[in-house]
Protein backbone atom coordinates (compact mmCIF):
# COMPACT_ATOMS: atom_id res chain seq x y z
CA UNK A 1 0.00 0.00 0.00
CA UNK A 2 1.19 2.98 -0.82
CA UNK A 3 1.06 6.12 1.73
CA UNK A 4 1.04 9.58 0.82
CA UNK A 5 2.78 11.08 4.03
CA UNK A 6 2.29 15.15 4.78
CA UNK A 7 3.05 16.49 8.23
CA UNK A 8 2.35 20.30 8.64
CA UNK A 9 4.13 21.66 11.27
CA UNK A 10 5.72 25.06 12.87
CA UNK A 11 9.66 25.28 14.96
CA UNK A 12 9.62 24.47 18.63
CA UNK A 13 6.39 22.31 18.38
CA UNK A 14 6.95 19.28 21.04
CA UNK A 15 3.90 17.51 18.99
CA UNK A 16 5.45 17.66 15.46
CA UNK A 17 8.36 15.90 17.07
CA UNK A 18 6.25 13.33 18.09
CA UNK A 19 4.65 12.89 14.92
CA UNK A 20 7.87 12.80 12.99
CA UNK A 21 9.35 10.41 15.18
CA UNK A 22 6.47 8.12 15.36
CA UNK A 23 6.32 7.95 11.57
CA UNK A 24 10.02 7.54 11.26
CA UNK A 25 10.15 4.61 14.29
CA UNK A 26 7.09 3.02 11.72
CA UNK A 27 10.07 3.80 8.67
CA UNK A 28 7.21 5.79 7.19
CA UNK A 29 8.33 8.18 4.27
CA UNK A 30 6.55 11.77 4.91
CA UNK A 31 7.17 15.03 3.36
CA UNK A 32 7.16 17.62 5.93
CA UNK A 33 5.63 21.21 5.30
CA UNK A 34 6.49 23.97 7.91
CA UNK A 35 4.32 26.92 8.76
CA UNK A 36 6.38 29.11 11.01
CA UNK A 37 4.30 32.58 9.63
CA UNK A 38 1.36 33.03 12.02
CA UNK A 39 -0.70 34.46 9.32
CA UNK A 40 0.16 31.47 6.86
CA UNK A 41 -0.85 29.18 9.87
CA UNK A 42 -4.33 30.99 10.11
CA UNK A 43 -5.18 30.80 6.33
CA UNK A 44 -4.22 27.06 6.22
CA UNK A 45 -6.43 26.28 9.52
CA UNK A 46 -8.96 27.85 8.06
CA UNK A 47 -8.88 25.60 4.96
CA UNK A 48 -8.74 22.44 7.27
CA UNK A 49 -12.11 23.16 8.92
CA UNK A 50 -13.51 25.12 11.98
CA UNK A 51 -12.20 22.63 14.18
CA UNK A 52 -8.42 23.55 13.33
CA UNK A 53 -6.52 25.25 15.43
CA UNK A 54 -3.22 23.60 16.02
CA UNK A 55 -0.21 21.85 14.69
CA UNK A 56 0.58 19.04 13.37
CA UNK A 57 -1.49 18.26 10.99
CA UNK A 58 -1.17 15.15 9.35
CA UNK A 59 -2.60 14.02 5.86
CA UNK A 60 -2.08 10.44 4.31
CA UNK A 61 -3.05 10.40 0.61
CA UNK A 62 -4.69 13.49 1.11
CA UNK A 63 -7.07 12.54 3.88
CA UNK A 64 -6.45 14.82 7.13
CA UNK A 65 -5.90 12.51 10.00
CA UNK A 66 -4.98 15.48 12.65
CA UNK A 67 -1.91 15.39 15.34
CA UNK A 68 -0.71 12.46 17.68
CA UNK A 69 -4.13 11.22 18.47
CA UNK A 70 -5.29 10.55 15.07
CA UNK A 71 -2.10 9.25 13.78
CA UNK A 72 -2.29 6.47 16.15
CA UNK A 73 -5.71 6.14 14.80
CA UNK A 74 -4.43 5.52 11.67
CA UNK A 75 -1.91 3.14 12.59
CA UNK A 76 -3.73 0.78 14.69
CA UNK A 77 -6.58 0.84 11.56
CA UNK A 78 -4.02 0.71 9.28
CA UNK A 79 -2.24 -2.00 11.25
CA UNK A 80 0.90 -0.01 11.21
Amino acid sequence: MQLNIVVYSKSACPQCDIVKNLLKAKNLAYEEIRIDDEEQRIAFYAKCGPSVRSMPQVFINDQRLGGVAGLQAAFAQLKL
